[in-house]
């Protein structure tokens, strides 16, 4: 059955105004400096740097709209400051990459993030959704979204890239006002405050330098101990290597190239001239990573990361979790796979099945385990039955508790 289209909701037009020197930025950081609250976003070029290159700030108040130029207006210091304000609160759409942009320019993330996108997933409209269908599901307006391949480094600016700018902020606090409505309609407020401070975690955590990021590299599965060991050195040569010459890492050695040179470990540099994309000028660096890895014991080797080969029970029990919490999540206005990942269900299951303590996922943690993991736990202990209860319904299940049996006699 099709959605009824929303009734859209009326939206003041605010001026807009584009800031290309240091006397409008001015102006607009007295104004903004006045704002409890204001919608953010950025756009940047990533692929031929290690960091992504800031092109363009988009900021949204109350009553005005500002697109700021950082070719032109100088240093943005005072800009990123009033993000770190904690009275006041910043208003994105899928921002971890906005907040990690202020996080390295002003050394801290904003200090209070609303997500509209996470928000949205937690008063049950889908989750990830992007800000175009955000905005017409929510607001029932339409947004300008055909520059998405836009090359933001080029001036001057075309009409319609300054259209996409300014709508990239446009509906950011109005969605706000009104998912920050339906949250507290439905008492949630301080589950979204908690995935937000999720959100940016995880967001510093890609920024900084995380010890386990090297386990993204592709094709070092079949690895053994030592040999993963190299490859954790080899990332850390890499990585440094990028950030001197200011390139992705994986335009100066790919992944693949990576993970061989890791595996075969070689000792001299003729070895390493047998390997194509390995760049010139690094071959002593390269070989001094492989030579830390085979010096460290055997007890300092990374294990390998586990192989999800379970059971078919614990597969068949996952599944069964995984019906049961979207016919919650339907009930319950919830995004399903905002609540919990397919790998979360199997960690319980699997915890269940062997007996184990429960494993440390976002299911087992914070209101998923108040308000969601304790009726999946019914099911998987037998406390509760699943039957159907109205398959016309869109939750159609039926939870049903399940007596003990009776005691024997003498017990």
């Amino acid at each position: 059955m099709a959605r009824r289209p929303v009734k859209p909701t009326k939206l003041p037009d605010l001026p807009e105004h584009f800031v290309t020197d240091p006397a409008h930025l001015a102006e607009c950081l007295e104004h903004l400096a006045a704002a409890p609250a204001v919608g953010f976003d950025t756009e940047f070029v990533g692929e031929d740097s290690y960091r992504p290159e800031l092109c363009l700030v988009q900021v949204a108040t109350a009553e005005r709209l500002y697109v700021i130029d950082p070719f032109g207006v100088g240093p943005l210091d005072a800009f990123w400051d009033l993000l770190l304000d904690p009275d006041r609160t910043t208003v994105l759409h899928a921002g971890r990459e906005d907040i990690r942009m202020c996080y390295f320019r002003a050394g801290a993330p904003p200090a209070d993030v609303f997500d509209v996108q996470i928000a949205a997933g937690l008063v049950g409209l889908t989750y990830p959704i992007g800000c175009a269908n955000l905005v017409a599901d929510l607001l029932g307006q339409r947004m300008s979204k055909g520059e998405t391949l836009t090359d933001w480094r080029r001036r001057p600016l075309l009409p319609g890239q300054l259209r996409y700018a300014f709508d990239d902020v446009r509906f950011l606090l109005p969605a706000w006002k009104k998912l920050t409505d339906r949250l507290k309609r439905l008492k949630r407020t301080a589950w979204a405050a908690e995935e937000f401070a999720a959100a940016v975690r995880r967001a510093v955590a890609d920024e900084e330098a995380s010890a386990e990021k090297w386990r993204r590299v592709k094709g070092i599965g079949g690895l053994d101990r030592r040999q993963l060991a190299a490859a954790r050195e080899l990332f850390g040569w890499r990585e440094g290597f990028a950030e001197r010459v200011n390139r992705p890492p994986r335009q100066l050695m790919r992944d693949d190239v990576l993970a061989e040179v890791a595996r075969r470990g070689p000792t001299r540099p003729e070895d390493l001239a047998a390997y194509r994309g390995v760049p010139r000028g690094e071959t002593e660096r390269i070989l001094e990573a492989v030579r830390r890895a085979k010096a460290l014991p055997a007890e300092e080797w990374p294990e390998p990361e586990p192989r999800d080969n379970d059971p078919q029970n614990v597969v068949l029990l996952a599944g069964l979790l995984g019906v049961v919490l979207a016919d919650w999540c339907t009930r319950n206005k919830m995004a399903a796979n905002l609540v919990a990942s397919g790998s979360d269900l199997k960690a319980v299951v699997r915890a269940a099945v062997w007996g184990d303590d429960p494993p440390d996922v976002p299911l087992t943690r914070g209101w998923r385990a108040a308000a969601v993991l304790t009726e999946l736990r019914a099911v998987l202990d037998g406390r509760t039955a699943v039957r159907v209860g109205n398959p016309s319904a869109a939750a159609p299940l039926g939870l049903v508790p399940v007596k003990p049996p009776p005691a024997a006699a003498g017990e």
